[in-house]
């Protein structure tokens, strides 16, 4: 049976990496659990650890792209599940409709799409479903992609772009009741927001082509 690695990148994520660690323990398809702490502040790798996950400590918020390259660097399965740390709802019943056309050849990638969740989160996925950072791929297709780790929030484009220029099987799958909480929910309406700006202008560079800078 293949293995599978699961690697969830967090930045201050206290409130709700404890429940996507338990679903994932919940399903025995998986052979490993990766949680990137990525400089956070809070208490996310305590509790990510006390929930038996392996835990990598990055000295300084870096961006989620460095944060997968870093969880795909310490990985040894064959099939990578990349998921948020702020996921609501999530089940093991998520995770093998994920896992599923992977393990019966039929993608190579797949996307999880939010689904009768909540409508905001819904309707943003339903509008960019390249953006999703619900997604399962295999190993290989990580050794073709080069300067990962620079693409911060913009690595969830990167995927799906490098699945479109070289031909990757992809399968979009739908993730009934599952939601995650908003910027503007952890940090406050303004914070948030600025947030929320920053993160869209980086998958915009990353869209355009441009190199962006290490953090």
């Amino acid at each position: 049976m293949m293995e599978i690695a699961v690697i969830i990148p967090a930045f201050n994520e206290e409130k709700s990496v404890a429940g996507v660690i338990r679903a994932v323990r919940s399903c025995r398809e998986i052979s490993q659990i990766l949680v990137v702490n990525d400089g956070s502040t809070d208490e996310t790798a305590k509790i990510a650890r006390s929930q038996g996950a392996e835990v990598i400590n990055l000295p300084r918020n870096k961006g989620k792209g460095a944060a997968v390259t870093a969880g795909v660097k310490a990985a040894s399965a064959e099939i990578l599940l990349l998921l948020d740390a702020d996921l609501l709802g999530l089940h093991a019943d998520h995770i093998r409709a994920l896992l599923r056309p992977l393990l019966q050849d039929q993608a190579d990638m797949t996307i999880g799409i939010f689904k009768n969740g909540r409508r905001i989160t819904d309707l943003s996925q339903k509008l960019t479903p390249f953006l999703s950072g619900q997604r399962a791929i295999r190993r290989e297709a990580f050794a073709a992609l080069s300067d990962l780790e620079l693409t911060r929030y913009g690595v969830d484009l990167s995927l799906s772009r490098f699945a479109r220029e070289t031909g990757l099987r992809v399968v979009q799958v739908y993730l009934n009741n599952i939601t995650q909480i908003m910027k503007e929910e952890k940090m406050g309406f303004l914070p948030g927001l600025a947030a929320r700006i920053k993160m869209y202008w980086e998958v915009v560079m990353q869209a355009l082509g441009f190199r962006l800078p290490p953090q």
